[in-house]
């Protein structure tokens, strides 16, 4: 018979059993903000239903075992044919199916598609960010393609189709389709004009042969892929089917899988191509042309990831917070971890509020929104990825020892935190990127500037922090040294220019004092003891 020494008192219930998505008030406010009236409730309607999926115990349990059971290489079959084929655990497929049903891929022909799913990648990230992979490269894929029609006409459907079909056969068989991408190679990295892969024309129009590798490549178990080679006219897209129409397997060659710090349940993998069949995407020449959008979707989709994973660590400390008694008390009520929790707080609202604006000018497509785009997304995608770490760590903290142990969940945030800071760009490319933008699109500046205009004698913290931008913006020489600088700059005074606009006044307030007025420390739990800090917690609280 077992012994018992003591009975077990003041430990957290588990997060389990809630709606995700409406105990977010930030994301739920950002949704019905940038709504038209007649889709709020379809569309709350179904992110709720989605945000209750996420909640629940058996969906958690399956984001944990995908974590917990990574993919595997089969090089080859029991005869001994190549076949090159990733292997998942059953958790991954029933999660990717449901990231693919509701929605995640087809952005492209919905009403308010990019909010609609911008959310539900905020949401879905929460259970595990590993799927969140194939979900974005499919996404972000049908930009590009469309640089030829009758690629887009063929693949298009496939690709926002909300049927996940696992099967590796011809993608005209198939009800969905998933696609990957190769960009970078051992010798360039992000220097993607460097690669060596070389492509040579075929007979058949459009069609070329591909030799050579790719370091990174994402989703290898995908249907299609989207990679760059040197064509004869200079560095080139190209489409790069796992299946050839007749059934038979092209020439894609997984050497191994990376073995990485955290997105463990997701597979990326080393390729070689030899002899292998692809189509070209786009002139000849003109590859980055191509597939920027195809990047500027996944930059996005980077932010949004950060948000997502941001917002599951706040929940968790301020729900452990919540329940926690010590020193005679709740933890979420004693001063100094009030601070720590609404720090924190404010990094995750901005975080989501600025993510969902810019997927709210994907909708919008005008002018002016791609002109804001093309300089708020690099400087979001450094500045938020950038702090998601940060965030990660300080709320794994927030539960002490428990927050070290596996069974958290808080290890694998801090894992999976830095990972969307270095995809699809590490800080030093957004933040190039951004100088890029103001030096040769000076639409991009005027939009910025229109859009955080709309702020301006709201609160004196913004107004201060907009003119001392403009001051470091009006000498561009010499830049690129404080380029990080610059960033980090315009994405604060976005976010808050979108919080004094949009948030609750104690939220606006706080973040102004803090990130824009000068009144916070280096790290997290040093606002001002004088802010209404009891507010913005309780705005964290997941409770729907």
């Amino acid at each position: 018979m077992a012994g018992s020494t003591h009975s077990v008192t003041n430990q957290v219930p588990p997060l389990v059993g809630y709606d995700v998505f409406s105990a977010d008030r930030a994301l739920a406010a950002a949704v019905e903000r940038h709504l038209e009236p007649e889709l709020r409730e379809e569309v709350l309607g179904e992110l709720s239903a989605l945000g209750r999926t996420s909640g629940s115990a058996q969906v958690q349990e399956w984001g944990a075992q995908a974590n917990e059971n990574p993919p595997r290489l089969r090089t080859h079959d029991r005869y001994g044919h190549r076949v090159d084929e990733v292997e998942f655990h059953p958790a991954w497929h029933r999660l990717l199916g449901k990231g693919v049903s509701a929605g995640m891929t087809a952005a492209w022909g919905r009403p308010a598609g990019h909010l609609r799913r911008a959310a539900a990648f905020v949401v879905w990230t929460q259970v595990e960010a590993g799927n969140g992979c194939p979900l974005s490269m499919t996404h972000a894929a049908v930009p590009a393609l469309r640089a030829e029609a009758d690629l887009a006409a063929e693949w298009e459907p496939r690709l926002t189709s909300m049927v996940y079909d696992r099967e590796l056969r011809p993608a005209h068989l198939k009800a969905g389709a998933l696609f990957g991408m190769g960009m970078t190679e051992k010798q360039g990295g992000s220097d993607v004009r460097a690669n060596t892969t070389s492509a040579q024309p075929l007979a058949e129009d459009g069609a070329y042969e591909l030799t050579g590798h790719k370091w990174f490549c994402s989703a290898p178990m995908s249907d299609g892929f989207l990679v760059l080679a040197q064509a004869p006219e200079g560095l080139t897209c190209f489409l790069v089917p796992r299946v050839l129409p007749d059934g038979t397997r092209n020439v894609f060659l997984i050497q191994r899988l990376k073995d990485k710090l955290g997105n463990r349940s997701n597979a990326s993998a080393e390729v070689e191509f030899d002899g292998t069949w692809a189509r070209r995407v786009g002139e000849e020449g003109r590859g980055v042309r191509t597939i920027i959008e195809m990047v500027a979707a996944t930059r996005l989709d980077c932010v949004l990831g950060s948000a997502g994973l941001m917002r599951q660590a706040v929940a968790q400390a301020v729900h452990h917070c919540a329940y926690r008694e010590a020193f005679g008390g709740k933890l979420v009520d004693k001063p100094l971890m009030r601070n720590v929790l609404a720090d924190l707080a404010l990094e995750s609202e901005a975080a989501t509020t600025l993510a969902l604006r810019l997927a709210a000018a994907y909708d919008d497509g005008g002018e002016q929104e791609r002109a804001l785009l093309r300089i708020a997304v690099p400087a979001a995608k450094y500045w938020v990825t950038k702090r998601c770490p940060a965030v990660a760590v300080e709320a794994a903290e927030c539960l002490g020892g428990n927050g070290y142990v596996e069974e958290s969940g808080m290890p694998r945030l801090v894992r999976e935190s830095p990972l969307n800071s270095i995809w699809e760009g590490a800080g030093n490319v957004q933040a190039l990127d951004v100088l890029r933008a103001l030096q040769r699109e000076p639409g991009a500046l005027d939009a910025y500037l229109r859009e955080v205009g709309q702020a301006r004698g709201a609160d004196h913290r913004l107004d201060g922090a907009i003119k001392n931008l403009l001051t470091e913006l009006a000498d561009l020489e010499g830049v690129e040294g404080r380029a990080r600088r610059l960033a980090e700059r315009l994405a604060l005074v976005l976010q808050g220019s979108l919080l004094v606009r949009f948030a609750p006044p104690q939220v606006a307030d706080a973040f102004c004092a803090a990130r824009l007025g000068g009144d916070g420390g280096a790290v997290f739990g040093t606002l001002p003891h004088t802010l209404d800090l009891a507010s913005v917690v309780e705005r964290a609280r997941p409770v729907s």
